[in-house]
């Protein structure tokens, strides 16, 4: 209790009196109401930081919420300063805080129903879906062809690529133009690199060891691994792809080592990480564009009103004006899931949200986010917020949940997967969905493609959990065993 007490005090009066107090506060009820979000959010993340359990996908929505949708908002109706240009009037803004707590609320009733049901759960009830699908193991074939078909990609696309290795240590702007009218292609081409090279160097790190021995594998192990990295240094540093989707790949990274997963370890890591996001996060799109210019360190207040990585609730203030003249628009619920189609085949597919935001603030800059509290309000308005809401909260604590029972297992896709799913939820919250539902898909896709599930992975040991710790594969810079 002193630890959740010390914790909500300083995420829920010591930041938001920090930002309050850098400016003067002009009050209104848009501003009272956002005091309830940051309460609410700031108490579930101090809440998540002291449980007895590590919860990763918890972790990672409260944090977005905490900074994007509560401290950055406070910050912004405290000043009447925005991002971007357009100007939403004072009811806007007061709907667009009740949006965001009515998607908070449905979260946290979503979180606490899979919970009461997960605790009522019979032990010997047979495994669900989910648990089915984070029990499965890596197969070490598979997880070798991967690393393969990455090498060979890499090859090829590197080669290929205007300016080739050294374009990737130029910035994000010079590989886009680099492109020219292909861009989107390849874009396409660089995800579908970057997501089986992040995964091979994971799983070469995180296969368990077999029961019959495993020379062979250890010896390709230490043929691969120094191959691997170098490869993902050059494919997933911050130079040349999005920083969220870096920050990912080293955390996920980070938290493969068994220590630090751990609650005590946990907490302090988690600590940092949210001072990272504070504090360092602003000035990481250095490398972002060519012309590069000093940095200009500034106030956090005035990060969040001036910088455009913090206009989620600006987005969400202008979905709600577009709805109200526009109406809402059901049938873009079909465009992320069906992203892979393209336009040719179906000309009347939904535009991506965050693009249709930007022209109808009449912007002549189309890439802003569309975060899945407005991109859900599209598509049926409060009650859609509500069903998405509700289900994304079942859905984490249910991930947290298992990922906790099989902690103990070795290889299994829960120590992989939910980590990397729980910090790119991130980029999945702030959106738009269109735009990340490719990477999403080949995120959750190959783990699955390298896996077999337990019951058929006759070289491994028993599905039933083991009286010790598995013993994974010795790779030096991992932490050691658990």
């Amino acid at each position: 209790m002193a630890a959740v007490f010390v914790w909500a005090v300083v995420l829920t009066v010591v930041l938001p009196g920090l930002i309050l107090q850098a400016h003067g506060v002009r009050i209104s009820p848009a501003l009272a109401l956002q005091g309830v979000v940051v309460a609410h959010s700031g108490g579930a993340l101090a809440r998540v930081l002291t449980a007895s359990t590590v919860r990763f996908v918890g972790f990672g929505f409260w944090v977005f919420a905490y900074v994007w949708l509560g401290l950055a908002p406070l910050a912004m109706l405290a000043t009447d300063t925005y991002p971007w240009p357009y100007r939403a009037d004072q009811l806007t803004a007061l709907g667009a805080v009740a949006v965001v707590e009515l998607g908070l609320l449905a979260y946290s009733a979503g979180t606490a129903l899979a919970g009461r049901r997960d605790q009522g759960r019979a032990a010997s009830a047979p495994p669900g879906l989910v648990e089915r699908v984070l029990a499965r193991r890596i197969a070490p074939w598979r997880l070798i062809a991967l690393c393969a078909l990455a090498l060979g990609l890499a090859a090829v696309l590197i080669s290929g690529q205007p300016g080739r290795l050294g374009a990737y240590f130029t910035s994000r702007e010079a590989i886009t133009e680099a492109g020219g009218e292909d861009s989107s292609l390849r874009s396409l081409l660089t995800w579908s690199l970057s997501v089986p090279a992040f995964w091979a160097l994971l799983g070469l790190l995180r296969v368990p060891r077999a029961t019959g021995g495993d020379r062979w594998l250890r010896g390709v192990r230490w043929l691969l691994l120094p191959v691997l990295v170098a490869l993902n240094v050059v494919v997933n540093n911050p130079i040349s792809k999005p920083r969220f989707w870096a920050g990912m790949v080293l955390l996920t990274l980070l938290f493969s080592i068994p220590r630090l997963c751990r609650p005590r370890a946990f907490r302090v890591t988690a600590a940092a990480l949210i001072a990272a996001l504070l504090f360092v996060f602003p000035y990481s799109d250095y490398f972002r564009y060519s012309d590069r210019e000093d940095v200009a360190v500034v106030s956090l207040s005035e990060q969040f009103t001036a910088n455009g990585d913090y206009d989620a609730f600006q987005q969400v203030q202008t979905g709600l004006d577009h709805a109200r003249d526009d109406g809402l628009s059901p049938q873009n619920v079909l465009g992320p899931p069906l992203f892979m189609v393209p336009r040719s085949m179906w000309p009347e597919k939904p535009e991506d949200t965050g693009i249709a935001l930007a022209r109808y603030a009449g912007y002549d800059f189309h890439n802003l986010s569309a975060p899945l509290w407005i991109e859900s309000y599209l598509w049926a308005g409060p009650f859609a917020v509500i069903v998405v809401f509700c289900l994304l909260g079942a859905f984490g604590r249910r991930v947290d949940d298992v990922r906790h029972r099989l902690r103990d297992r070795a290889g299994v896709l829960a120590a992989l997967l939910v980590p990397a799913f729980a910090f790119y939820q991130m980029v999945f919250l702030r959106g738009s969905l269109l735009a990340i539902a490719g990477p999403l898909t080949l995120l959750v896709a190959v783990p699955l493609l390298i896996s077999t599930p337990t019951a058929r992975a006759s070289r491994f040991p028993s599905t039933a959990m083991p009286t010790a710790p598995n013993r994974h594969a010795s790779i030096p810079g991992t932490g050691g065993h658990p």
